[in-house]
């Protein structure tokens, strides 16, 4: 049966990786995407993302894409997803600047399908998105590029990419995976697909709509769930209560969610929400706790800035040219991916006080961090006496680390994530 599927992932980022190389254990995979550099290193083995370790990549790829047996072939060029019979379509879904959907990418990702899509294929979307995005704007888009009919000629699925990018743990065959597709027929085949590779499960839902929406929400759960204690968070500071003491306490009980205050960032949970908040209002509907709770994450940047001045000012620091380092720029710990991350909120705000800030991240990439907004980092820990340090991620690297030895004399210690032992302030 396998020899009859072949797969097109499209997109190989943090999300397409994984799964291109968990289904090249059992089916025939083709990764396609646009970034020839990101290819070139993928087929030498080596994962900038470092979601897959090199020896497991390598262990799956082949030399090229008209082998036979089961395997990974990345490429560029389209004619070479030309051959296969299911396409994944693993691409991100942002926002833009006025924090609306952005389709672009999903949409291109379709014309791109559309050009080499045959009678019988099936398309597969794991991005996130509201209720209704496959069937009413991408499925018009394979039509039209195709001039196939849709539920006729050619089917579509939808299985709604669950990754915890940096999760050694809980890595993409290890979580369960919610299908759907758009006739009984193509829900059973998309299901039987990932059944296969998921150890898992499987959870098929009825409809694509259905899948989208449980998707959508999940994020948006986890969102509001974390605005709530960040509240709480600057309830106690002012209480002068330790927030994590509280959290500790409350969560000796058994229905306690074991949720903490931080920086809400990244390519899901910063982004999600937004998606069912566009769709909610385009059929006039306001959703007021879905948005209130990302206007309040939104905020903790600033506020986190806002508290080290305060913290500096108490110790009498001369708050202009003073020098404070930066512990961590991604959006979230000991990954690469600085997407949507929230400590650049911090960085910016603190920067209005004209400080002088150094941001030390040993995973980020200095070029994708001064490309996307413009600012400097560095991999080396820096040699030198600062007069505040914030602890902004809490990669590994950073918990081993003697913090005393950065400070200047009555330097402050603010400590985002509540993870070092002493500090002047925390959230």
């Amino acid at each position: 049966m396998n020899s009859k599927i072949r797969i097109a992932v499209i997109g190989l980022g943090y999300v397409g990786l994984p799964l291109a190389r968990l289904l090249a254990t059992k089916y025939t995979v083709t990764g396609f995407d646009i970034d020839k550099t990101r290819v070139e290193q993928l087929k030498n083995g080596h994962d900038r993302t470092l979601e897959i370790e090199d020896e497991i990549l390598q262990a799956v790829l082949v030399n090229n894409n008209t082998d036979k047996k089961k395997g990974l072939y990345c490429s560029t060029q389209i004619e070479d997803i030309a051959h296969c019979t299911y396409y994944i379509i693993t691409v991100p879904t942002p926002i833009d600047k006025n924090k609306r959907p952005d389709l672009t990418p999903l949409l291109k990702s379709s014309e791109t399908v559309g050009k080499v899509l045959k009678k019988g294929d099936i398309v597969i979307y794991e991005s996130t998105v509201y209720p209704g995005v496959t069937e009413d704007e991408c499925m018009p888009v394979l039509e039209s590029t195709s001039g196939l009919k849709f539920n006729e000629d050619f089917f579509v699925g939808y299985s709604p990419e669950r990754i915890n990018p940096g999760d050694k743990e809980h890595t993409v065959e290890k979580i369960m995976k919610v299908t759907a597709g758009s006739t009984p027929e193509t829900g059973k085949k998309v299901d039987a697909l990932y059944n296969n590779v998921i150890t898992a499960g499987t959870h098929l839902a009825p409809s694509i709509k259905v899948a989208e929406a449980a998707k959508v929400i999940e994020n948006s759960q986890r969102d509001i769930n974390i605005a709530f204690v960040n509240e709480l968070a600057k309830i106690f500071n002012k209480l002068n209560i330790d927030t994590h003491a509280v959290l500790k306490a409350a969560g000796t009980k058994w229905n306690f969610l074991p949720f903490k205050p931080g920086l809400v960032g990244g390519h899901c949970i910063g982004v999600d929400p937004y998606y069912l908040a566009q769709k909610a209002q385009e059929l006039g509907y306001h959703p007021e706790i879905i948005l209130a709770g990302r206007r309040l994450n939104d905020s903790m940047g600033n506020y986190v800035a806002s508290e080290v001045i305060k913290l500096m000012v108490q110790n009498n620091h001369r708050i202009k040219g003073a020098h404070i380092l930066v512990l961590g720029i991604t959006f979230k710990e000991d990954c690469p991916d600085v997407r949507n991350t929230k400590a650049v909120d911090v960085v910016k705000e603190l920067q209005q006080y004209n400080t002088e800030i150094t941001i030390y991240d040993p995973l980020a990439n200095p070029n994708e961090v001064q490309h996307e907004y413009g600012i400097e980092t560095t991999r080396t820990l820096p040699d030198q006496k600062f007069d505040a340090v914030v602890l902004t991620v809490a990669h590994k690297a950073f918990l081993s680390m003697d913090i005393n030895t950065l400070k200047s004399k009555r330097a402050v210690v603010y400590d985002v994530k509540g993870v070092l032992k002493e500090v002047d302030g925390k959230l």
